[in-house]
């Protein structure tokens, strides 16, 4: 049996962390033809189906989630072998990342566990606070970089894109059943769940939808507070995909406004652009990009 090659572990990786080819593609930088190829020749090496494809969406199969950590593992592996070979020295991140706190516990926290098993020299320290203070908290030195996907268009400040960030609006079936949201100008019908008065979530959608003159607005301080509310029929929100992937899929959320695609973001690693060695960094950021938002 012929073993998988590093680039189309890659592959697998990137297409699995933006379930969608053509954006897994540019990555990568390939053409979705041979972006494509690179994922059949994994299938045919390894002889199983590793994503479920249709025309609207793209999901892993179970042999595609068994194969993720392993495919993480090998590509780490692999680029701790090149730093050997070129003799450069190989980095060991030292650094304390601030991000918020359903994004902490959700996705960074395992990646960090993941991490201490596969780069065991790597020390990383976690910081979790709301979107200005951890912003507050970089600026001020206090902590090395952060995890956000709030505009930062400052020139003191460096960053790397690690994921794309979608957004979708929904409510509990049993909130649209008896106040259908089918229509922009329903809004009046609904409160708005958000995170925040000053940076709401629902801008994304708003900004590009007809007047939404909802009933009501809370803020609930979290994403993860707006989920839950939404989830039990307090009101409809606008919230991140990765975080309502499941919901959505055990029918617990509905998509709503499906004709209106909101506004999409990136989630960045952010750190201050002082003088010094930004290796470990960049090292880093590669890593997280390789694991999917959860």
């Amino acid at each position: 049996m012929s073993l998988p090659s590093v680039d189309n572990l890659r592959c697998f990786l990137a297409a699995a962390r933006h379930l969608n080819f053509r954006r897994a593609a540019a990555d990568v930088a390939l053409t979705p033809a041979a972006f494509g190829q690179r994922i059949r020749q994994l299938e045919d090496q390894l002889d199983d189906r590793l994503f479920d494809r249709t025309t609207r969406s793209v999901a892993l199969t179970d042999a595609g989630h068994a194969l993720l950590p392993a495919a993480r593992d090998a590509v780490a592996a692999a680029a701790r072998c090149a730093d050997a070979v070129r003799g450069e020295d190989v980095t060991h991140p030292d650094v304390v990342i601030g991000t918020r706190f359903e994004l902490g516990l959700s996705w960074l926290t395992p990646a960090v566990a993941d991490l201490h098993r596969t780069h065991p020299t790597w020390r990383i320290e976690l910081y979790f606070g709301s979107g200005p203070d951890i912003i507050q908290q970089l600026l001020s030195g206090a902590i090395d970089a952060i995890i956000t996907s709030a505009p930062l268009a400052r020139t003191d400040l460096e960053h790397e894109v690690l994921h794309p960030e979608h957004y979708r609006l929904v409510g509990a079936p049993s909130l649209i059943a008896e106040r259908p949201l089918d229509h922009p100008s329903h809004a009046g019908a609904h409160v708005l769940l958000d995170v925040d008065p000053t940076l709401p979530l629902a801008r994304y959608l708003t900004s590009v939808a007809p007047p939404m003159p909802f009933a009501d607005m809370r803020t609930c301080g979290t994403g993860g507070a707006v989920r839950q509310l939404t989830l039990t029929g307090v009101g409809v929100a606008v919230l991140p995909e990765y975080m309502i992937r499941d919901d959505l899929a055990a029918g617990t959320l509905v998509h709503l406004l499906p004709d209106i695609e909101p506004l999409s973001d990136t989630f960045r690693l952010i750190w201050r652009a002082t003088p010094g060695d930004r290796r470990a960094l960049h090292e880093l950021a590669r890593v997280l990009r390789d694991r999917p938002l959860q």
